[in-house]
């Protein structure tokens, strides 16, 4: 039960993933929206360009109406008697054209932005799978599709009815009147029957918008182990991540214990604690830690300092403020620069013993280490 609830698709889509969609050119896209967009600007042109587009058309019927015996028998000058009847057309209608082309650009963009995308545009030959083909035209996703084209033609169909049954007398009396009247009577006509038509698109259109958006969110949504694998891909793989953490330790490791040598003191707790201590007077402002380890890496230290002849001095306290408060390669805390120089220079003192013979020092006791950097709990 476990895995099949893991595998449902019941968790919504990730950035990743509706980037991703996006990339291949899937979208939420409304195309009554955009229908209803297009017929608002058709309709908002007409409105506002009729006389113009009235008169041109009023003289275009005009000039294609007149009759010129020569050009009856004239094939080329009636070619341009057409021509110029289609000039005056397009003059008239470019306007329009051109709102009409800008709404179909920029529609788009209220739901799901502007998109051009290489990959939808790719052919796809599993959409030739006639099995798959029938599984799509019973798919839910086709019967709302169905379902809302029968809910759109009743609703246009009883509009469209109920204008013509309401205007009926209005379209007679153009019959009676002149061309010239007429025609804008027309456009003005249309123009009022396609608003109340149009109107009852918006209802089509505030279903469909919410419906695009839930049907898109609901095709990207993705399981948990969707989100686990999209996870570990963001993240990398744990055991990967864990692999190359050991592999980095074990490199610091080595580094840090090859510094051992390097080192001019090591102070212990004696077995928890191990740290190595080096001061170069003309290349260091403070004394640094090259090495610090507990238990078996504290022993390994203790081990090589022997090995190397470096001086291992007992010093609880300040070896725990040490490895608490000082990292590797770093100089230490300036509270701790008394207790350090006490202990470097009975280092020196041995080496310079070592060198010239003499009484053997004592090893310093009681070093001042504040206790705020002593660890507590943690006793020799």
């Amino acid at each position: 039960m476990a895995e099949e609830s893991d595998l449902e698709k019941t968790e919504p889509a990730s950035p990743e993933r509706l980037q991703k969609a996006r990339d291949e050119g899937q979208v939420a896209r409304s195309r009554e929206l955009v229908t209803f967009i297009m017929l608002v600007t058709a309709l908002g042109g007409l409105w506002t360009m009729s006389g113009s587009i009235s008169e041109q058309f009023g003289s275009a019927m005009r000039e294609g109406l007149q009759f010129e015996r020569t050009s009856a028998f004239d094939s080329t000058r009636m070619m341009v008697h057409v021509g110029n009847m289609v000039a005056h057309a397009l003059q008239a209608m470019v306007p329009l054209m051109f709102m009409m082309l800008l709404a179909a650009l920029l529609a788009p963009m209220l739901l799901g932005g502007w998109l051009i995308s290489s990959k939808s545009l790719a052919p796809k030959f599993s959409k030739l799978n006639p099995i798959a083909g029938i599984g799509r035209m019973f798919s839910s996703e086709s019967l709302a599709e169905l379902v809302k084209t029968i809910v759109k033609s009743l609703l246009i169909g009883t509009i469209a009815a109920w204008v013509i049954m309401n205007n009926l007398s209005d379209i007679m009396a153009l019959m009676s009147e002149p061309v010239h009247a007429a025609l804008p009577h027309t456009l003005n006509l249309v123009a009022r029957s396609c608003a109340l038509i149009i109107g009852s698109l918006l209802l089509v259109v505030a279903i469909d918008v919410p419906y695009q958006l839930w049907s898109h969110a609901h095709k990207l949504r993705m399981s948990r182990e969707d989100v686990r694998q999209e996870q570990k891909e963001n993240d990398g793989d744990p055991q990967v991540k864990a692999q190359i953490r050991r592999q980095q330790q074990q490199m610091a490791k080595r580094r840090m214990m090859a510094d051992v040598p390097k080192a001019d003191i090591i102070v212990t707790n004696p077995t928890h604690f191990a740290v190595a201590l080096q001061y170069r007077d003309q290349e260091m402002r403070a004394p640094r830690v090259v090495a610090k380890g507990t238990d078996l890496v504290a022993l390994r230290i203790r081990a090589m300092a022997i090995e190397h002849n470096i001086p291992v001095l007992e010093a609880p306290p300040l070896t725990r403020a040490l490895f608490r408060h000082t990292e590797l390669g770093h100089e230490i805390p300036l509270a701790l620069y008394s207790a350090v120089a006490e202990v470097l220079a009975w280092a020196y003192q041995l080496k310079r013993l070592a060198l010239e013979g003499g009484t053997p020092p004592s090893p310093p006791a009681h070093l001042p280490v504040p206790e705020a950097l002593d660890m507590p709990g943690h006793a020799a």
